[in-house]
């Protein structure tokens, strides 16, 4: 059988659900090519037709982790808060959802890789606040490395209590939680508030505008 005829008995589809059951039962490390392709049984040459290269099938792994975040039960008509809140919290459950979820995600986004939805979705959800452009992406760029950051040190730490080597009593982490989904609340609390802020010291300078205008034509 050619390289060719291999790589068409399965779709990308396939090989990229084939991936994530993979990360999901060894993590990332242990997804390799070569465990791939034995999975769906073909050559490791095969899978890149669909793929020219790991990196390549893990943005797509990605996009697809982000891509089933839930929408958040804070639709359009909510005050932009409670969107914001609801994508962060939408977007935590989903990389929580696959072992390794943050680090995948962290990774491709480093290398510019993938399209990008879970900023997208985060920066959609500050401009409905009202927030120019350039406001919204900045913000949604803090808010993913949070998110990012915090899921991966709580997966992190899943994964070693799960082996039983976390360290307790003096030598604990400082920044283990008990209640890991609280701790990651008030972050994303601590980023709207700061957001809240800049948009009350804006407003004063925007309702200027209009008297400034008409002091200058007199």
């Amino acid at each position: 059988m050619t390289g060719n005829e291999s790589a068409r008995r399965h779709t990308r589809d396939d090989v990229a659900e084939t991936a994530l059951r993979i990360l999901d039962d060894y993590g990332l490390p242990d997804l390799t090519m070569r465990r791939l392709a034995a999975a769906l049984d073909v050559q490791a040459s095969a899978l890149y037709w669909h793929f020219p290269n790991k990196q390549t099938l893990l943005a797509e792994l990605a996009d697809r982790i982000v891509g089933r975040a839930a929408v958040p039960a804070a639709g359009a008509g909510a005050d932009w808060p409670d969107r914001v809140r609801g994508e962060a919290a939408a977007l935590r459950d989903a990389l929580l959802a696959y072992r390794d979820g943050a680090e995948v995600v962290a990774s491709t986004a480093a290398l510019g890789l993938g399209g990008a939805p879970a900023q997208q979705r985060l920066e959609a959800a500050v401009r409905s606040g009202g927030f120019d452009d350039e406001t919204a992406a900045r913000a949604a760029t803090a808010l993913l490395h949070f998110v990012l950051g915090h899921v991966s040190h709580e997966q992190q730490r899943m994964q070693f209590d799960s082996i039983g080597v976390l360290a307790t009593g003096e030598a604990a982490d400082p920044l283990d939680e008990t209640d890991s989904a609280a701790a990651f609340a008030f972050g994303v609390d601590l980023l709207v508030g700061g957001l809240h802020r800049l948009r009350d010291a804006s407003a004063p300078a925007a309702a200027d505008r209009p008297e400034e205008i008409s002091r200058s034509r007199t």
